[in-house]
This record gives structure tokens, C-alpha cells and sequence, in this order.
């Protein structure tokens, strides 16, 4: 099968540090040239990739300082995409909504999956505009503002089985905030149950431009006090130890969290979360299980006085059996067949897990 992957052109494919879509185009891709398909990566030009990969800019625009608007980059290389549609059975697209004027004439050819919120009140006239167009959700909550699309399918992120492994030599003696840096996933949540609960927390984060003020005005204030460690980013390298390290991931987010790949990263080094049960989270953590889901600050501490209860074997099994890279590429699959109806797309196809 012959697949077109479109990503982003903010990070490269992979994100040298933050970038959760980005990444996961990447394990999606590498999983289906592994499989032997012949896909072909538009991104990036710093992108890595065993697929071939299209330059639709000469670096991420994330580490390009000469980019002011990213809009007609984005348009430019989705004209190169339509230009050589034919070359491709299936065109998957991570770009949000910018192509559906471009290829509505080959919808069937095309999927598009969404990675961000949907309940935003701009997207409701564009995305009713294109009832033609197939897409992908990445949780079932997530495309609950837009009912009436064309859903195929909802299909949870995975990650590499060998990407994040717990670390028997970790402590776990303190708790984690990962991700970024913004209103949305409430740090000061975390810095108060860590307080409250008199554990160490540490916050490896990346602070966006847009959340800078944010950040210098809610947030820095706090991290003088005690037991808060302000790490910063951290790289794909960085995370398993870091994760392994932990007690528990607080997750203490404030809005409708179309995925959450923290959690599962989480999960990989066999650590349970502490989360509000926002958007995706109640389908993504088992209570008691992978988790502990609050609703408060109070229970958020009483929660972390039960962390002895769960098991890290237990948590990475959980992980290994829903949140593989083998099972998402397994479900992308069943849809780009259905879509293309080819009879044999995939010499040798996954096996079950």
C-alpha cells in the first residue's frame, strides 16, 4: 500500500523535544514501513524518517526564527501533496482542517486525523462545510462537539514497546508534572497537592511563547516555596528515568484534553497518574488500575496517599496491551483498507497481540 503521511510543520517528525502530534506521525510511520509499506513523509526537512520524507519547509518552524506565519508554508506543501495525489492509495492527514478544500474531490483516498479539541465554536462552520471528508478521532469524547461527521473510527495513540521502560533502580520518591506549561493543564494544581501532600514534585515542562505571561505571573511565584524543582524541557531520552523516578504523574488538567500521550508515557514506565476526568481520560486510565481519577484538590491528596496500592508491572502490562504503536498502526490499517479497498495492501500483516 502506497501511503502518504502529512504532517505539521511546526517540530520536525520526530519533535527534537515537545510536540505530541509530531510524534506520533512519527511511530505511526516508522510502525508502517516496518510493515512494508511505502509511505512517504511530507514534513519537515530536519525530520528523521526510514520513509521517504518530502521537505514542505527546510527546517521546523518551531527552531526558525524567520517564519512569522506558518499558514502559506502549511499551504504550499499541501499543493505538493495534491499535485502528486496519484502517486498515493491513501493520503493521511494530521494538519487539522487546512486540505479538506483541496482534496474533497478524492475524499475516499484521504483520512484525516484530529488531534486537537473540537468544541471550539470557529470550527463547527468548516467542519460542516466538508461532510465528505473520512476522519479519525483519537478519543470517543473528542469528537463529541462534531456528531455528525464522518468519524471511521476512534484510534487511541500508541507508543513503541521499547520506547519507555520502568527503571527498577528509580526511587520513586517524588511527583511529576510533564508536558506544558499553560493554564489548560493547571501546574499550580500540581504544586499544591505536592504541598499539601508534603512530597517532592518535579516539573519538566515546556513554557510556549503564548504562556509566557502566564507562566512569569501564576506560575514562577510558586516555585520559590519548598519541594517544587522546576527541571524544563526534557528530551525523548530524558522521560523514561524522569517518569520511572516518580511516585505518580499528576495530571490535573482544567479542559477537554483530546488525548493526553503524558498518561500513557506514564504508563510505560509502569507510574499511575492523578487525574481530573476531563475530555479523553476517563477512557484512557482504569481507576485503581492505571489511576486515580479526582475532582478535587482534597481528593487529589488523598489520592496520593494511596499510591502504594498499585503495582508498576501491572500498570506497563495495561499499557502494553492498549497503548502499543503495533496496535494503533493495526487500527490504521483496518481503516486505510476500508477506504482503498485493495485486497492485499500489506505483504505481512500484524499479528494480534
Amino acid at each position: 500500500m502506497r501511503i502518504a503521511q502529512v504532517a505539521p510543520l511546526m517540530e520536525s517528525v520526530p519533535p527534537k523535544l515537545y510536540g505530541g502530534t509530531e510524534r506520533v506521525v512519527n511511530y505511526l510511520t516508522e510502525s508502517l514501513v516496518q510493515q512494508g509499506c511505502d509511505v512517504t513523509l511530507f514534513a519537515s526537512g530536519d525530520s528523521q524518517t526510514s520513509a521517504k520524507l518530502v521537505a514542505g519547509a527546510e527546517r521546523a518552524f518551531r527552531l526558525d526564527p524567520s517564519v512569522k506565519d506558518p499558514l502559506p508554508h502549511h499551504i504550499m506543501m499541501l499543493d505538493q501533496v495534491r499535485r502528486r495525489a496519484d502517486e498515493f492509495d491513501i493520503i493521511h492527514f494530521h494538519v487539522d482542517f487546512l486540505h479538506f478544500p483541496h482534496f474533497r474531490d478524492i475524499a475516499d483516498r484521504t483520512v484525516t486525523t484530529q488531534h486537537g479539541r473540537l468544541d471550539l465554536p470557529d470550527l463547527w462552520p468548516i467542519h460542516h462545510a466538508f461532510p465528505m471528508m473520512p476522519q479519525v478521532s483519537i478519543s470517543d469524547h473528542q469528537r463529541q462537539p462534531l456528531p455528525s461527521q464522518r468519524w471511521m473510527k476512534t484510534i487511541y495513540h500508541g507508543l513503541p514497546l521499547d520506547l519507555h521502560r520502568p527503571d527498577p533502580s528509580c526511587s520513586r520518591d517524588y511527583l511529576a508534572f510533564l508536558g506544558r506549561l499553560c493554564a489548560d493543564k493547571r501546574p499550580d494544581r500540581a504544586i499544591e497537592i505536592a504541598r499539601r501532600s508534603g512530597i517532592p514534585l518535579k516539573i519538566a515542562a515546556k513554557v510556549d511563547k503564548a504562556d509566557e505571561e502566564y507562566f512569569d505571573s501564576e506560575i514562577r511565584p510558586l516555585l520559590d516555596g519548598p519541594l517544587v524543582e522546576f527541571v524544563g524541557e526534557i528530551s525523548e531520552a530524558e522521560k523514561a528515568p524522569f517518569l520511572s523516578g516518580a511516585k505518580a504523574v499528576l495530571f490535573p488538567i482544567d479542559w477537554p484534553e483530546p488525548f493526553g500521550l503524558v498518561m500513557i508515557e506514564a504508563m510505560a514506565c509502569g507510574t499511575p497518574v492523578i487525574a481530573w476526568p476531563l475530555g479523553s481520560v476517563p477512557e484512557i486510565l482504569e481507576e485503581g488500575l492505571t489511576g486515580s481519577l479526582v475532582e478535587s484538590l482534597d481528593q487529589a491528596v488523598a489520592a496520593v496517599d494511596r499510591l502504594d496500592q498499585f503495582d508498576a508491572e501491572r500498570i506497563r502490562q495495561r499499557f502494553e496491551t492498549r497503548f502499543s504503536a503495533e496496535r494503533m498502526t493495526r487500527d490504521y490499517l483496518a481503516v486505510y483498507r476500508e477506504l482503498s479497498d485493495l485486497e492485499n495492501p500489506v505483504e505481512a500483516p500484524l499479528a494480534a497481540e
